[in-house]
């Protein structure tokens, strides 16, 4: 009698477990090396997460089972919300527009000051979703009048086989692609998704390996590598640089950065420097003094950069956009609202120079 109560107890949890699997439509990860006794290697991001059976890797959101690697974040967003496109930010990219952005749970990199810790810290099976396939999620898109998709929140590449198959489908209905990612990324499956980019908004978190050793979690040269194959592969690229307060704003460090961006990326990047408020495990620091944003600013300038903004101070004019050749004020930013816009077919409509970016 026992022994068939055990029977029945077992089925049932079986029963009970395949039904979970089956709900949860697993989809088989991309760019994973199967490895001997059923041990896989992650290879989407640099930590190339070598994964023993029933484990899951650094960011949580991929798991080995059985000797196959799944992405656990397939069509499973946390967060879906109608943005203006300058929320990215892009300021270069289809003005006053507005972007369906969608994210789901987890990142490969451990920010302390993370904004959306909430949902970026966390593992996928710890927070609620709506699942909805790539299909669906186009179909909502549509929906809204938006023309743009955007990847953001949390870190885009822990929902790569989403992205890249909802990204495919929107490249087929005109909508816009864009992605705001730490660049935390290996060059192929970079590659491979920037056939359907059209714009992308990189952090760069710092200019040293120490800071993003400690702070992080990570390591500089793969953002750097990220930064110059989406200038290769013509994607509208923008970049957002926090400043926090006595750890990444020194002279020498903001001087480098912005030289390198200049050298390899080109003078016309438009470069975000954005004030840092306390949260997470920073809530004690204190938010980044507007004159150190604006040294930074007149840093970049001098170095040759021609588009540089402040992000996280509204009201006092360092989200305009001016001229580099006549100095006039072509888009006048308030918060995320334009007051007006003096660009016309790309260019300054008082002196016919060209305005890098996507402005229709």
């Amino acid at each position: 009698m026992k022994k068939t109560i055990f029977l029945l107890v077992l089925t049932l949890a079986l029963f009970n477990l395949s039904q979970v699997f089956s709900e949860e439509k697993l989809r088989e990860a991309l760019f994973y090396q199967k490895l001997s006794d059923n041990f896989v290697q992650c290879q989407l991001c640099p930590r190339r997460c070598t994964i023993s059976p029933e484990r899951r890797g650094f960011c949580g959101t991929r798991e080995n089972r059985s000797g196959t690697l799944y992405t656990l974040t397939y069509a499973k967003p946390v967060a879906i919300h109608i943005d203006p496109i300058e929320k990215k930010p892009l300021f270069h990219f289809l003005p006053s527009n507005t972007a369906f952005s969608v994210a789901t749970a987890g990142c490969n990199l451990k920010c302390a000051f993370c904004q959306n810790w909430e949902i970026s810290q966390v593992k996928p099976d710890e927070i609620d979703y709506t699942y909805l396939e790539p299909q669906d999620l186009i179909d909502k898109v549509i929906a809204s009048g938006s023309p743009i998709i955007a990847y953001t929140y949390n870190e885009p590449t822990v929902f790569y086989e989403y992205m890249l198959e909802t990204a495919k489908l929107a490249r087929l209905h005109g909508i816009k692609n864009i992605m705001h990612s730490n660049g935390y990324i290996n060059e192929e499956p970079l590659r491979e998704l920037a056939k359907y980019l059209d714009a992308a908004n990189i952090d760069l978190k710092a200019f040293n390996n120490n800071y993003y050793a400690k702070l992080n979690g990570g390591t500089l040269e793969p953002v750097l590598r990220s930064l110059k194959i989406l200038k290769t592969e013509g994607v509208h690229l923008e970049i957002t640089n926090l400043l926090l307060p006595g750890l990444n704003d020194s002279t020498e460090e903001i001087t480098k950065m912005c030289l390198w961006i200049k050298e390899n990326l080109g003078p016309e990047t438009p470069l975000h420097f954005s004030r840092f408020f306390p949260t997470y495990k920073f809530a004690s620091l204190n938010p980044t003094p507007v004159e150190d944003l604006e040294k930074a600013r007149e840093i970049a300038l001098s170095c040759g950069l021609k588009y540089v903004y402040i992000g996280n101070v509204p009201g006092m004019g360092f989200e305009n956009t001016y001229c580099p050749n006549c100095k006039k004020l072509l888009i006048e930013r308030r918060g995320y609202t334009i007051l007006q816009n003096n660009i016309e077919n790309g260019k300054c409509k008082f002196c016919q120079e060209k305005i890098p970016g996507v402005w229709n």
